[in-house]
């Protein structure tokens, strides 16, 4: 076996790690797999010889094309909309593929991936890196130019902000989760606004991303009574609901006529939901949410 061969051998086993590793740093699985191809030339080039942790080491390789992608993606300022949702993981319930079992390993649901996006590049690495993936700060400092104790400050201000804004206490606990989402599609379809109220918490949040089809009229909607209403008149009663997994929690995706129409997931905390997001525009939601669609 030649040297290429080899390396690209040892490449494929660490594959599902990184590309958890990308997800989480990007927020979209089609950007995570362009950001390893871009490692694998850059890892076949640079060989391995002197190598002794060729995980560390590849790991290392993919954070920092991720980082150069998001630093590129910031001096574009590319959709700087508070409803834009990172690209989710959408499964049919209870049939998850290996690589993306990996990639939402320790519940990393779509409200987290939410909070992520609003961290600079640098603080996103180091919290990605060290938080999930627990590689030390000795290592992660060279990446972003800093510091060993200024990297870890970076991830600890991250770790700050997604505190301050994940939803906290998220319900683990998937058929009840799910029962909470079949009563809210029940009371939005039979126009029951005060039950539709009594499931939604006080403070939830509404996030329609209609990018890049109709960018302006994206919007977030805070509140039970104003997120109720929206609930009740966006209802189609001649929609068809496929339940889905959306980064692991229950979701839906709607079709019209066959066609796909919208993606919505939920975040469920205490019996009440807590967080609701819905991607639009019916290409992305063709392209997330194939594995669905396709049963």
């Amino acid at each position: 076996m030649s040297e290429t061969a080899w390396l690209l051998s040892r490449f494929e086993e660490q594959r599902p790690q990184l590309r958890a590793v990308a997800y989480r740093m990007l927020g979209s699985l089609a950007e995570a797999d362009d950001a390893l191809q871009d490692a694998w030339v850059r890892v076949s080039r640079a060989g391995a010889d002197d190598v002794e942790n060729l995980g560390a080491w590849m790991t290392t390789i993919v954070a920092r094309v991720c980082l150069n992608m998001l630093r590129s993606r910031n001096v574009r300022k590319e959709e700087p909309l508070e409803a834009r949702l990172p690209d989710p993981i959408v499964t049919p319930e209870g049939a998850a593929e290996p690589e993306e079992e990996a990639v939402l390993a320790d519940s990393v649901g779509l409200a987290l991936q939410i909070v992520l996006d609003t961290l600079s590049p640098s603080e996103r690495l180091a919290f990605v890196l060290h938080d999930m993936f627990d590689l030390p700060f000795e290592e992660i400092a060279p990446m972003v130019g800093k510091s060993t104790d200024a990297a870890r400050q970076l991830a600890s201000r991250a770790r700050r902000r997604v505190k301050g804004a994940e939803p906290s206490a998220p319900e683990p606990d998937a058929i009840r989760q799910r029962a909470v989402v079949n009563a809210f599609f029940a009371a939005a379809r039979g126009g029951d606004l005060a039950s539709l109220i009594a499931l939604l918490h006080p403070d939830v949040v509404l996030r329609v991303d209609l990018s890049p089809s109709r960018p302006s009229a994206s919007r977030v909607v805070r509140g039970a009574e104003a997120v109720a209403q929206q609930a009740r008149i966006g209802a189609n009663p001649v929609a068809t609901i496929h339940p889905a997994l959306v980064n692991g929690a229950a979701g839906a995706v709607i079709t019209l006529e066959g066609r796909p129409h919208v993606l919505m997931a939920f975040t469920v905390a205490e019996g009440r939901i807590v967080e609701i997001d819905i991607i639009g525009d019916s290409e992305r939601v063709e392209s997330v949410a194939a594995a669905v669609l396709a049963g």
